[in-house]
């Protein structure tokens, strides 16, 4: 069981950060959090997001004119702004995810599965990822403010990835935060029957 100071960087004392200190987020620290999230669970171990780490100034340029403006200095400030985007054809590597059965055969030419399948999994993956990176000392920015289709044709020229949202990380300038917004009861979001 986690202890309360780990529950406090995953969840109650985490914050979505809108500035950024200057401090380099390194390869490393990419590699460690896509080999953490990379264990936890999809629909038959399916796996198919995509995460597309942008921390070069020439990439950010590339990414700016597919932002809504109150994304633009939240995103280029980041030291890294990563695009999690799903594989449309992520039913490929089935036989190797999911080898006990012939999951590749019940995807084969069903694009509303396929696309259902992808976006659920992907934005679970997704969610993952936040927690990853807040798991080894990073703080999160998740946004949906951006052309998803102007970037896809930035980034995916192929069409074979689709973006569902982008995230910068790094670290946090707690100074710029507002107070924590409220949060609804467990009376008001939850039943148990």
């Amino acid at each position: 069981m986690l202890s309360d100071a780990n529950h406090e960087i995953l969840f109650t004392k985490a914050r979505s950060h809108k500035a950024w200190l200057n401090k380099e987020v390194t390869d490393d620290q990419i590699s460690q959090i896509y080999n953490l999230l990379k264990f936890a669970p999809t629909s038959g171990n399916c796996c198919p997001a995509r995460f597309t780490f942008i921390k070069s100034d020439e990439a950010k340029k590339r990414l700016k004119p597919a932002l809504d403006k109150g994304n633009i200095d939240k995103s280029m400030d980041a030291p890294c702004v990563v695009i999690i985007s799903y594989d449309t054809e992520f039913y490929e590597s089935l036989c190797i995810l999911s080898p006990h059965n012939d999951a590749k055969a019940s995807f084969v030419g069903k694009e509303t599965k396929i696309k259902n399948t992808a976006e659920f999994n992907s934005s679970l993956q997704g969610a993952y990822f936040i927690m990853a990176s807040r798991s080894i000392g990073l703080d999160c920015c998740p946004m949906l403010g951006f052309n998803k289709e102007k970037l896809n044709q930035e980034f995916f020229t192929d069409g074979k990835y689709k973006s569902l949202f982008i995230c910068g990380i790094g670290y946090g300038d707690s100074s710029k935060l507002h107070h924590r917004a409220p949060r609804l009861d467990f009376e008001e979001a939850c039943m148990i029957i």
